[in-house]
């Protein structure tokens, strides 16, 4: 009997064609993952930032995307990008969002309604208009995927979690954590001895925060997650449904940004005395995300004690406590970073190899 021979696994395995939406920080870094043994079987055919794009020939490595989308001249147009996924001839084509645009994510059902999979960091569709939601659930009925992992914690297996949860019969009762590594990290340093602006000029250099921080402070990104998480336990809450505590005031919300950096010290006197009341009662401040059985969802600045569970935290850390009806005496809790571009682009990554 003649050996048969067999080849290697490289080889065989089914080839997933990629078009990256967003070179940013995010995007660069998954760019990078792209480039590892890891991603051997995913060829990356198209690029696009905000302004441009570029459709990839076959020898051209993902390291190389960056400078060549710099020095290109074709507008943004989607359909060259899908035209390059449907002529790579692989089994399973996909869009990556790694942007947080909300004209993008609107694009999202459609897509999917293609039959392509979409796998994404942004937050704008999932997490904005309960219609938005709806249009999501309705364009994935067909069999295409939607990974969203990179949505929430940065890739914490929080959502994967909740969904196995739920397909073994359990429900969610309540829901309470840090959902914001730059708020964790903002709140987990702030102890008084220094004002908070020279905190969050800090945390902006670091790259915690979004290049005009009340993207952060505003409250919304961590309302997007509740909303997303919420919507994949069963809430069909609407981003209305949602008190949302703002940090920035009201005088600086719709100056540019510029003018908003140039102001920061107008954080200090209002959070001083919020530390200085915590600290009167013995407590902390944190910012959290809660929801109770009624479906009443809250972000916003807590005092807890020091022995509260998001007490704790260090560093960019992100915690969900999930109370279900299997996990009621004690909650579920999901911990880890919750920034940082390598960690998110992994979860894209890990989406992507899912399918």
């Amino acid at each position: 009997m003649s050996a048969v021979a067999i080849a290697p696994l490289a080889d065989v395995a089914p080839r997933t064609a990629v078009v990256l939406l967003g070179t940013g920080v995010v995007g660069r870094a998954l760019l990078t993952l792209l480039g590892t043994p890891a991603a051997r079987t995913v060829r990356l055919v198209a690029a696009a930032n905000s302004r441009r794009q570029h459709v990839l020939p076959d020898d051209m490595s993902p390291a190389e995307v960056v400078e060549r989308l710099a020095r290109g001249r074709e507008d943004r147009d989607d359909a060259p990008l899908l035209a390059a996924l449907d002529a790579s001839g692989a089994t399973r084509k996909v869009v990556i969002d790694a942007t947080a645009c909300a004209i993008e994510g609107s694009r999202h059902p459609e897509w999917l309604a293609a039959g392509y999979h979409v796998v994404t960091a942004n937050k704008a569709l999932a997490g904005g208009q309960l219609s938005g939601w709806r249009a999501l659930q309705k364009a994935t009925a067909g069999g295409t995927i939607y990974g969203d992992a990179a949505t929430v914690g940065a890739g914490l297996p929080v959502l994967s979690t909740l969904r196995r949860l739920r397909h073994c019969g359990d429900s969610l009762l309540t829901l309470e954590g840090v959902f914001s590594g730059s708020l964790s990290w903002l709140f987990n340093q702030y102890d008084g001895s220094r004002p908070f602006s020279s905190l969050l000029r800090d945390a902006r250099r670091l790259g915690f925060t979004e290049p005009d921080p009340r993207s952060d402070l505003s409250g919304e990104d961590v309302a997007r997650k509740l909303l997303i998480i919420a919507r994949n336990a069963g809430f069909a809450l609407g981003s209305d449904e949602v008190e949302v505590e703002s940090l920035v005031p009201a005088a600086l919300r719709d100056v540019d940004p510029a003018a908003f950096l140039d102001r920061l010290e107008a954080l200090d006197e209002p959070l001083r005395e919020r530390h200085a009341q915590a600290k009167a009662h013995g407590k902390v401040l944190r910012y959290l995300a809660r929801l109770n059985q009624r479906g009443r969802a809250r972000v916003g600045l807590v005092e807890v004690a020091p022995d509260h569970p998001a007490a704790r935290l260090s560093g960019t850390d992100n915690q969900f406590a999930l109370t279900t009806t299997r996990y009621h005496a004690t909650p579920l809790v999901i911990q880890g970073p919750g920034a940082g571009p390598e960690i998110t682009a992994q979860a894209l990554l890990g989406d992507i190899l899912a399918l």
